[in-house]
């Protein structure tokens, strides 16, 4: 097996990556800075503040300023009318309360903060004005591991990086290879094209584990992300997703002759998925009618798959859904992959 074509091509692909110091960023340093970066803009800081603007004079505007500047919630801040339509504008405040012996509220329903301020600041008015709730009731609050933004948030950057990785790596190859008409060579050699594609895959595979260790070994120590589900489990997600992408990229490099050609295909493939996969924010923001495509993206079923093992604790057996489409990709984009590879 030492001098098997597929050997010796894997053995080249790892020599190749390993000579370029451009990998080691992109695929170790580029995640764990990113992690660090949004773990930070997002970290846990107790309730949002909402700023809040009161316009108007009288009895009335400094009543309702009084309630909200007491209001451990709201920054309240007196305006004018071209003052707070500039402040609305800009988003510096959610909601304008335009005082009178009635009250209205001006803001712009489609922002959720806007929406929530609504809500929050009715409640503070009608209370300050004497309001007493028919009902008692106690706030049960979730703030433990497992529910913290940058807990979903890690499964999808280590998604997406599986797929930056896998088709970036592999796709950039093989089209630079044929460009420089080394493709060419390989035809006179005993090598099948299978050998070859078989070859870029392993050779991705071989820094899987320093990938994968390097982005959930920083978020496990800096952020103390929860891996509640097993070690085996989520080998398994992350080793066919990477096959699966690595298959991608070779099916959209398969054709390709120049670096910018198959930089085009590879951003069209990818940039749905980087919108519509659930990386930074769920998948369930979008429209019904877009979720059976969403659903079968294998970006999606990678984080779904990731999220379940890593936060729900679930095994193989509960994330076989997900493994179907995964494996459905590797297997259909490989034996595409294989059909249309040329290599001249």
């Amino acid at each position: 097996m030492r001098n098997h074509p597929w050997t010796q091509m894997t053995l080249c692909k790892i020599r190749e990556l390993l000579r370029e110091p451009e990998m080691v960023f992109w695929v170790f340093v580029f995640p764990v800075l990113l992690t660090l970066a949004l773990g930070i803009a997002f970290r846990s800081q107790g309730a949002e503040v909402l700023g809040v603007g009161v316009q108007g004079d009288g009895a009335h505007c400094d009543a309702a300023f009084a309630a909200l500047d007491e209001h451990e919630g709201f920054r309240a801040t007196r305006l004018d009318r071209a003052q707070a339509q500039g402040e609305l504008r800009a988003g510096r405040v959610a909601l304008v309360v335009v005082c009178g012996e009635q009250p209205s509220y001006w803001y712009d329903p489609t922002r959720p903060d806007s929406r929530q301020a609504r809500l929050a600041v009715d409640d503070a008015l009608q209370r300050a004005a004497g309001r007493v709730d028919a009902i008692a009731v106690t706030d049960r609050r979730m703030t433990g591991k497992g529910s913290r933004y940058i807990d979903f948030l890690v499964p999808g950057l280590l998604g997406m990086n599986l797929m930056g990785t896998g088709m970036w790596g592999i796709g950039f190859y093989v089209v630079n290879a044929r460009s420089k008409r080394l493709l060419k060579r390989f035809v006179a050699t005993p090598m099948r094209k299978s050998d070859f594609l078989l070859a870029q895959i392993s050779g991705r595979l071989v820094f899987l584990v320093l990938e994968v260790g390097a982005l959930l070994g920083f978020a496990k120590l800096v952020f103390d992300i929860p891996l509640r589900g097993s070690f085996l489990a989520l080998a398994f997600v992350n080793l066919l997703g990477a096959i699966s992408f690595a298959g991608l990229g070779l099916l959209v490099a398969s054709r390709a002759r120049t670096i910018e050609g198959v930089s085009g295909l590879m951003n069209v493939v990818m940039m749905p998925m980087w919108i519509l996969s659930g990386i930074f924010f769920s998948t369930a923001r979008f429209p019904d009618a877009l979720q059976p495509a969403i659903q079968v993206l294998p970006l999606t079923a990678v984080n779904d798959a990731l999220r379940a093992v890593m936060i729900d604790g679930a095994t193989l057996l509960g994330v076989t859904g997900e493994l179907a489409i995964i494996g459905a990709w590797a297997v259909v984009t490989f034996a595409a992959a294989l059909y249309w590879f040329r290599w001249k």
